[in-house]
């Protein structure tokens, strides 16, 4: 991080690796050119780069949203790699010393999320100088903030110590220094919290929309990630505060919309080709105490059945054109669920994860469904595993999964490492870059 010229110089050289890190598809904006803000001189220049954002977001293999799907299941035993010629994958699979600090997949996190927090930070300086109507720079700051947010959050759910600043527009920071991931969460709680307050001042305008890609509800979706991460900071009151402001309708989704040009990348790269990763069975990864009942419909959602091979992928990653959730209802209402019983109040706690347990395709906006009788808890603990099955379930391959595993307490042996070891693409360029993590 000592000058993010060399995450640039880095994307040139992964392209190659990689091979399937194509160029920007039609609709998006490409983020990787100037970020200056002298480049930015119109409010619907700085549109298109924040639309760029999302385009890093999905784009194919080094993508957040590959690389975190992909390293959450292998890590935690809900997929494993089908041909150990993908190597970064496989060392994924194996976790341990085995995962390499020259990792692909691991390296193009660090290396995009950094990019996405960089690029957004030079958005919202520049749209305090440059965006004049009220309602297009709250939808500016917004739809940026979800990215930035997504970036610092992601950063945090899978090291141990984070960035806390990406530097210096000018690149002449070469001394960045780390916080520990939980402050990494809260910069993502104070980034959202400086949107909600634009978009309060300045309701979101219809003319910004016109710029962006379909599918997010911006206020809504910032509510939402605010109750996640405030969840993972430990604040249970400001998370259980934000839960209750989303509204879990169709109307409040927040998701990352494909086409037949614009593809999904977990179908495009693991489902379709079944030569990456693959669901491992019906467990979903989980140990047998806690495994999902026979009759949970969220099983055939998320898990398909066929002859060979026996499972396949399925739910939100079984065509090329399926929707993803930037969050689903059922992550809210589980939050709090969860944030009800860590302070102890049991009943409040039970009431919120039975509407999960108990939940019919027709009350879920993505038509995910238990479907299954009421559950009974009769202390804290006995609750939190509840919680923490049913969010394995019902946030199956969904990039959380490390994160759950940590926070309540899992048993080592039940994930495949704790933390990523940091990239030397990092360690190469900044001294204070921390002691790669035991496991």
């Amino acid at each position: 991080m000592k000058r993010y010229h060399h995450i640039y110089k880095y994307f040139a050289g992964i392209t190659l690796l990689l091979g399937t890190f194509t160029a920007c598809k039609k609709d998006y904006q490409d983020a990787s050119g100037p970020s200056s803000d002298q480049a930015f001189s119109t409010p619907i220049v700085l549109a298109d780069v924040a639309a760029g954002l999302q385009s890093w977001y999905v784009r194919d293999r080094t993508g957040l949203l590959y690389t975190t799907v992909t390293a959450g299941s292998l890590l935690t035993g809900e997929t494993f790699v089908t041909n150990p010629g993908n190597a970064d994958e496989a060392q994924l699979g194996t976790g341990g010393a085995a995962l390499l600090n020259v990792n692909v997949v691991v390296t193009g996190m660090w290396a995009v999320s950094n990019k996405i927090v960089y690029e957004s930070d030079s958005i919202l300086r520049s749209t305090k100088m440059i965006v004049k109507d009220a309602g297009f720079a709250s939808g500016l700051i917004g739809y940026t903030s979800i990215f930035k947010a997504l970036s610092l959050g992601i950063q945090a759910n899978f090291w141990e110590q984070v960035p806390d600043t990406i530097g210096r527009p000018d690149g002449i920071t070469n001394d960045v220094k780390f916080i520990p991931a939980r402050q990494g969460y809260l910069r993502a709680v104070r980034t959202i919290d400086n949107a909600l307050n634009a978009i309060s001042a300045a309701p979101v305008s219809d003319n910004f929309l016109r710029y962006i890609p379909k599918g997010i509800n911006i206020e809504n979706t910032l509510y939402a990630l605010k109750a996640r991460y405030s969840l993972y900071a430990g604040d249970y009151a400001g998370a259980l505060a934000a839960a209750d402001k989303v509204d879990l309708s169709e109307k409040g989704k927040g998701a990352l919309v494909f086409t037949s040009l614009i593809t999904n990348p977990v179908y495009t790269l693991a489902t379709a080709t079944n030569n990456i990763f693959q669901v491992v069975d019906s467990s979903m990864g989980l140990p047998k105490e806690i495994q999902p009942d026979q009759a949970d419909g969220r099983v055939p959602f998320y898990i398909k059945r066929q002859a060979k091979p026996r499972f396949i992928i399925n739910g939100f990653f079984k065509s090329l054109n399926d929707t993803v959730p930037l969050f689903l209802p059922g992550e809210i209402t589980l939050i709090k669920a969860e944030c009800y019983a860590r302070t102890g109040l049991i009943p409040q706690g039970l009431a919120e994860l039975n509407k999960v347990v108990t939940k019919t395709a027709d009350k879920d906006a993505y038509k995910l469904a238990a479907n299954l009788p009421a559950v009974s808890a009769s202390d804290k603990d006995e609750l939190l595993t509840l919680i923490y099955k049913h969010r394995r379930i019902e946030l199956y391959m969904g990039g959380q999964e490390l994160e759950d595993s940590r926070r309540f307490n899992r048993p080592v042996s039940e994930r495949k490492r704790t933390y990523f070891p940091y990239p030397f693409v990092e360690r190469n360029d900044n001294p204070n870059t921390p002691k790669d993590p035991e496991f």
